[in-house]
């Protein structure tokens, strides 16, 4: 893609810009709009980037991300329907938005990708799903995937499965907060320091994390292998059984797949 425009420059905005960087898109190809004076200045400071209104940004972009609110969705298609380059791919990062209703929004027969990315992308440790409308290139496609996995791992999926991959990895990260959180609180009431339990629990489990991911074994087996028979770990195991950790999860992801489907 010769020019890359971005719409929105918040926190995921500017990972995003970060990641074509490193994908290797030149800093002066990547032109953002965003409605923060101080914080449009920021970011052109600290990457060289360029700063434009919205309809010079949109008419001038061969892939447009729009990285914005899915509730600020319907407002910014109409902004830029009169001045998009009629041969740009449209990005949408927006929970919930089908591929559908931007394509209607605009109007101009663009081809458009959805993307769902998590917070972790902040990180370069990024989980993103992506859905391919109708009409996009294979280069499309390989620039989306391309930068996407600069920021971590990509997989491409039916756009009818997003609303379950934002209840996954869109959503998860807060569940994976909400323990560490609920662990932290826990090892406090056995008479550890905030400071000791923090340290305790934020480096268990992402050690945890390292050895699920780099061990080649399944969550099931490293589970089995610690878990020896009447011991510690088997009792604190068969807590979370005897109050269904399993269904309270499950329903939990329920019920973030059906807000995702709420905001279409």
């Amino acid at each position: 893609m010769n020019q890359v425009g971005v719409i929105g420059a918040g926190v995921m905005g500017e990972a995003l810009i970060a990641a074509l960087i490193s994908y290797g898109t030149a800093p002066a190809s990547i032109t953002i709009s965003e409605k923060r004076k101080d914080r449009a200045d920021e970011l052109r400071t600290r990457y060289g980037i360029k700063v434009e209104d919205v309809a010079t940004n949109v008419s001038k972009a061969d892939a447009l991300l729009l990285v914005v609110k899915p509730q600020d969705m319907a407002t910014v298609l109409d902004e830029i329907k009169g001045s998009i380059n009629k041969s740009a791919v449209v990005i949408t990062f927006a929970a919930g938005k089908k591929i559908s209703f931007i394509e209607q929004g605009l109007g101009t027969g663009n081809p458009v990708v959805r993307v769902m990315p998590n917070t972790p992308t902040l990180v370069g440790a990024g989980m993103a799903a992506i859905s391919l409308g109708a009409g996009v290139s294979a280069d499309q496609s390989k620039f989306v995937s391309g930068f996407l996995a600069a920021t971590g791992k990509v997989i491409e999926v039916s756009e009818d499965l997003q609303d379950a991959v934002t209840a996954t990895s869109g959503s998860g990260p807060a569940y994976f907060f909400r323990f560490v959180e609920a662990m932290v609180d826990g090892a406090k009431a056995l008479g550890l320091s905030e400071a000791d339990a923090t340290t305790l629990t934020v480096q268990t489990i992402v050690g945890a994390a390292k050895l699920l991911d780099e061990s080649g074994k399944s969550a099931t087996t490293l589970r089995e292998n610690v878990t020896s028979p009447n011991g510690t770990t088997a009792a604190a195991l068969a807590s979370f059984e005897s109050h269904q950790l399993g269904d309270v999860v499950a329903q939990a992801m329920k019920a973030a797949r059906d807000r995702s489907q709420e905001l279409a």
